[in-house]
């Protein structure tokens, strides 16, 4: 599991190294999302409704969301981009660094 996440590797790649069905690590990987999921909703409910969050993490809330955003213009872009042009600006996998 840690390797999935942390190496960005396919899940085809991880069954073909260890031998095992691409898609018994997909309900692995499906599993623990979800049980996250459900931790993270486990902590949100045992915080009282009344809490107030610090300034300095309101504040890099709110940075996270602007850094979103810019994301999401910066990859619609890059799709406008390869619509327009057929020139495909991401990084493909594997590619060598010049």
């Amino acid at each position: 599991m840690y390797e999935y996440f942390s190496s960005g590797t396919t899940l085809r790649r991880l069954a073909q190294k260890y031998g095992i069905d691409h898609r018994k690590i997909h309900r692995w990987v499906t599993a623990y999302k979800a049980e996250q999921q459900e931790i993270k909703t486990d902590v949100k409910s045992k915080m009282p409704a009344n809490t107030e969050l610090p300034a300095d993490v309101k504040k890099l809330q709110e940075e996270l969301r602007k850094a979103q955003m810019d994301n999401k213009v910066l990859e619609a872009m890059i799709d406008i981009g390869k619509e327009q042009y057929g020139i495909d600006l991401r990084k493909k996998p594997g590619a060598k660094q010049s």
